[in-house]
């Protein structure tokens, strides 16, 4: 029997359908109907439409992406954070969501003036001088207009959609409901805590609907590049800014893969990749905190070779402990040692119970054996990554998210790089931070950051445990504890000698049962032997072994029951 997700409001009711109708359209008729969606899919055609549209195209993977293109924003967003998840998802999967395009038609300049005079508390008139009615780029979430302030300063203004917020919230109840589902229908619930998962997407949707976060993601990244001539980080205009509007200095420039543009420029293509290459390098080795949406149109090459940012809703961390085990990582798949690789996944917790990690040995044998002998120089990310993807998948590695995404953002650099200077020896340019990465990791400083780490583990160790031995005792004391040993193949072992021991003694018992019976009725009946004769112990031997052959088929009975 259907029964309604318990996340779902009367509100949602309709956008449920609309949900289901885009799925449906694009072929997922039985991922709705495991998730025991289908009396809503069976509504009438009238409310959910045509069951399918012959859309050409070949893969179910292009379906998906084009299906959470069309549900909007919540589903964009969603399909970006499934492509870092190559343990829930195929690679094929992976690479189709990596296409996902967050544009939509933008929405009339009337809703984006109420939308920023609400939000700044002032008319239009009193902040900017000029304000461009058509905006410059839309996506899901909002729009760009270019603008210019009161003193004459150059900027754009990012306004945010009106009442996305309300559109957001139902799909996100939906999502979780979804997810509660699939926890309880589905093996990838019995495998992620997909409730879990969707309150933590929510939780990153809604910061991303936060404009401030952007400008402080900004301020952060100004302050990282400061001093470093090659960057330059657009400043944020804080007195005009809140959670809907952000303003940011204006940047001027050339697309970073404009090629034409540049050479009438006179801007050297190879020293722009060589720039834009030390940036990552510089964001991952050093500063851990990376730009995770380096397309084309959020770069610009300004006078100098001069690399300019833009957009920084979307960003990924990499804290200390991570940077090192990604540097082990390396070396180790440099030095082609299979066994440190899976030592260390198996340390940063990436591999999960039950992987078998002999096969998992194999296959990362297999994918190293692809870039044997090849020189670091020829060596690319993209494949690389390909080969991972399915490793990944089949043994359910759970690397952190924000390694995919660093994943996909050196993928879509080294493809501007590649487009710009396609003989750029990324590993030569890389090696300067490498070493210095090592030296830091080798550094006295490091090691006794380490040793105080360790220290302090085990000093809060040690101080817990004149707090937990009594507690041990008090429960040794009433009987509450119990010490299991458990040696392997023994288990077998016993169960077979008890069932002999149990087979043994019951037929012992009938037995004694059957001559007790036998020569205990004679006493009952002290005439019965000068009137019967040997019939007397006869009858009571053949009454006993009728009870005794119940008894022992009675036993054999729940003996089987016991083993099923």
């Amino acid at each position: 029997m259907f029964a309604w997700p318990w996340g779902r409001r009367v509100r949602n009711l309709r956008r449920y359908r609309e949900v289901l109708q885009v799925f449906l359209r694009h072929g997922f008729d039985n991922a709705i109907q495991q998730l025991g969606l289908g009396p809503l899919v069976a509504l009438p055609r009238r409310i959910l439409g045509a069951r399918r549209e012959e859309v050409p195209l070949p893969t179910a993977a292009e379906h998906f992406r084009l299906a959470l293109e069309e549900l909007g924003p919540t589903f964009v967003k969603l399909g970006q954070v499934l492509s870092t998840r190559p343990d829930l998802l195929p690679p094929e999967f992976i690479a189709e969501l990596s296409k996902l395009q967050d544009r939509v038609p933008p929405f009339p300049f009337p809703l984006a003036r109420a939308q920023v005079e609400a939000s700044l508390g002032k008319p239009l008139e009193e902040v900017f001088a000029e304000f461009a009615e058509e905006p410059l780029a839309a996506a899901s979430l909002g729009q760009v207009h270019a603008a210019r302030l009161r003193d004459g300063t150059e900027v754009v203004v990012k306004v945010q959609r009106p009442d996305i917020e309300e559109v957001i919230s139902v799909d996100l109840d939906i999502l979780y409901d979804v997810a509660q589902l699939a926890e309880e229908r589905t093996r990838v619930g019995e495998l992620y805590p997909l409730r879990e998962m969707a309150e933590d997407f929510a939780a990153t949707l809604r910061a991303e609907m936060d404009y401030r976060r952007e400008g402080r993601n900004a301020d952060r990244f100004r302050e990282n590049f400061r001093g470093v001539e090659t960057v330059y980080i657009p400043r944020v205009y804080w007195e005009h800014t809140t959670g809907r509007v952000l303003t940011l200095e204006r940047l001027r420039g050339i697309r970073i893969d404009d090629l034409e543009g540049m050479r009438e420029a006179g801007i050297d293509p190879r020293r722009v990749a060589l720039h834009s290459t030390q940036l990552v390098l510089k964001e991952v080795f050093e500063d851990g905190f990376f730009h995770a949406d380096p397309h084309a149109g959020n770069f610009f090459v300004l006078p100098g070779e001069v690399i300019g940012a833009m957009d920084f809703g979307m960003v990924g961390r990499l804290d200390r402990e991570t940077k090192e085990s990604l540097l082990r990582l390396f070396i180790a798949a440099v030095q082609f040692d299979v066994a440190a690789i899976v030592q260390e996944l198996d340390r940063m917790g990436v591999i999960g119970p039950g992987v078998d990690r002999a096969w998992l040995r194999r296959d990362l044998t297999r994918v190293l054996d692809r870039f044997y002998g090849l020189p670091l120089a020829e060596m690319r990310v993209q494949p690389v990554m390909e080969s991972v993807l399915p490793v990944a998948f089949r043994h359910r590695l759970r690397l952190p998210g924000n390694l995919w995404l660093l994943g996909k953002s050196l993928v879509m650099m080294e493809g501007l790089g590649q487009k710009l200077y396609p003989d750029m020896d990324v590993f030569a340019v890389a090696r300067p931070y490498v070493q210095a990465s090592l030296r830091q990791m080798a550094s006295p400083s490091a090691m006794a950051r380490r040793a105080a780490g360790w220290a302090q583990d085990w000093a809060s160790l040690l101080a817990s445990v004149p707090e937990k031995v009594p507690q041990l005792l008090d429960q040794a004391q009433r009987g509450e504890m119990e010490l299991g040993v458990r040696i392997q193949g023994l288990e077998d072992a016993l169960a077979r000698l008890d069932r002999l021991v149990h087979r043994l003694g019951t037929a012992i018992l009938i037995a004694a049962f059957i001559l007790g019976l036998a020569w205990l009725i004679p006493p009952f009946y002290p005439g019965a032997w000068k009137e019967w004769g040997v019939l007397v112990p006869l009858s009571g031997f053949l009454f006993a072994s009728f009870l005794g052959l119940w008894w022992a088929w009675v036993y054999w009975r729940s003996g089987r029951k016991r083993r099923r």
